[in-house]
């Protein structure tokens, strides 16, 4: 297993991006404010509207750290990486895989059935640890609900069916979402799950921790050779990484929901962390950001007991270890991908 390293988050939007040997320097207005050895980073995103220099994309390019760019408000507009490598072989094999209806549709019922399950235990905490007269009815309820799905996933006859399934269980499991915010009540409530743009604060916080997980999803695909913009179960589209929003299924509730509760459950995150644009449309302000980012970071570095390889591993190789497991099942090394599924 590889050694888990740093990424590196820009947020001032009056930050430039330069090389100085072997590290990466960070300027504003022409003064130096930060500087590590490219060695010591695996990734770089930059928020907002950074510059950089064509000396340290070369440089990023050269030693695989890839180099993000999103907006300020955390969406994705474009990435530098360099060029492909990983066994041409196991690539042909993923394509020809995505090709065959078949085939998409078993993998994709594995990697929903795990996302299905992880969200069951995330509701099923809940009631361990908080569970009161006034909610065990209803996280009962869900609790019952995505297991009757996670089985009917797993016997799902075509991707329609297979989406038609995902989507009860997400609106399932966000409807009781509510209830697993604890502290904070009042200020933090979502109606469902709403994306662009996210139309309160909760979703805010998850469309921004969802982008921080795709990137850590799309750098493993490309670390053990995959293609990440061919996936499975979403549907091939121009610059959509497909198989990184497939493999990021099963991680949303374990890795990005959990610590969006965390954060507001333990009041890392207030009210006034946001900017409301209309009537419908949340936005985190720049210390609201760092904070999350801080939190990210340090949910990485906790480890965990890997159902599969048995092996104590960081949060933070997660994606890693997946996207390893997933090359060894397409070439053939393993009988079937072995989704994980947190317990």
């Amino acid at each position: 297993m590889r050694k888990l390293l740093n990424t590196l988050y820009v947020t001032s939007p009056d930050s430039y991006l330069a090389k100085d040997g072997e590290n990466v320097v960070i300027r504003v207005n022409d003064s130096e404010r930060f500087r590590i050895p490219v060695h010591n980073i695996e990734g770089i995103v930059c928020f907002g509207y950074s510059g950089a220099s064509p000396a340290l994309m070369a440089l990023c390019a050269e030693r695989n750290v890839s180099l993000t760019f999103l907006t300020e408000h955390g969406h994705f507009q474009g990435r530098i990486s360099g060029p492909v490598k990983g066994n041409v072989l196991l690539r042909r094999k993923q394509y020809r895989w995505a090709d065959d209806n078949q085939k998409s549709l078993d993998i994709s019922r594995i990697i929903i059935a795990g996302k299905i399950a992880n969200s069951r235990n995330v509701v099923q905490r809940a009631l361990r640890d908080h569970g009161n007269e006034s909610n065990r009815k209803s996280l009962s309820e869900a609790s019952e609900i995505l297991s009757l799905r996670q089985k009917q996933v797993l016997k799902a006859d075509s991707p329609e069916t297979l989406r038609g399934l995902e989507g009860d269980a997400a609106n399932t499991y966000f409807g009781v979402f509510n209830f697993l915010i604890v502290s904070q009540k009042d200020e933090f409530r979502m109606n469902g799950r709403s994306r662009r743009p996210p139309k309160d604060k909760v979703n805010a916080l998850l469309s921004f921790v969802y982008t921080l997980l795709a990137h850590e999803v799309q750098s493993a695909l490309e670390s053990v050779g995959l293609d990440p913009y061919v996936g499975f179960f979403h549907v091939d589209r121009p610059g959509r990484p497909s198989l990184a929003l497939d493999m990021m299924e099963e991680f949303r509730p374990y890795i990005a929901d959990r610590l969006v509760l965390s954060i507001i459950n333990r009041k890392q995150i207030a009210s006034s962390d946001f900017i409301q644009h209309d009537d419908y449309n949340f936005i985190l302000k720049d210390n609201a950001r760092k904070e999350v980012l801080t939190a990210w970071q340090k949910r990485k570095q906790e480890e965990i007991q890997h159902p599969f390889l048995h092996e104590t591993i960081p949060v933070g190789l997660l994606p890693y270890s997946q996207a390893l497991l997933m090359a060894r099942f397409i070439r053939g090394d393993l009988d079937n991908y072995p989704v994980f599924v947190w317990k």
